[in-house]
């Protein structure tokens, strides 16, 4: 079952500003040290920060709460599956707010799908809810 959706629309342009007026302030804020590697290796480093953010934006919509309610961007971490299909792994307030959406019997999985076309990039965030095999 389908207990959340969200998507949201990123462009590297502003992203790359961002870095540029706030450095390490707003990339600490905002990303997690994992993100800040992945990224910070890339060619197309604002174009991957800015895809990581509009991935945390969509989530939180998802999520039900946006940036509120304790959920933080750093609760939400975008990583990769050994497939090298992109995920979120959540934590501290995303991770409960999650907890409390998913009926029990459930576990929940979160299907991230990220695009991008030149500096404008793209998230869609599908949360679901499948029953716990073994239950």
């Amino acid at each position: 079952m389908i207990i959340g959706i969200g998507s949201d629309f990123s462009d590297a342009r502003r992203i790359a500003r961002s870095i540029e007026r706030f450095g390490d302030r707003f990339l600490d804020r905002v990303f997690t040290p994992g993100e800040r590697r992945k990224a910070d290796q890339r060619k197309l480093r604002a174009e991957t920060y800015a895809k990581r953010f509009a991935a945390k934006e969509a989530c939180s919509k998802a999520l039900g709460t946006g940036l509120s309610h304790g959920v933080f961007w750093r609760d939400m971490e975008v990583v990769n599956l050994p497939s090298g299909q992109p995920t979120l792994m959540l934590t501290g307030g995303a991770a409960r707010r999650l907890a409390a959406l998913v009926p029990d019997g459930y576990e929940p999985h979160i299907h991230l799908s990220l695009t991008d076309e030149g500096p404008l990039t793209a998230a869609y965030v599908i949360i679901s809810a499948v029953p716990k095999t073994g239950v």
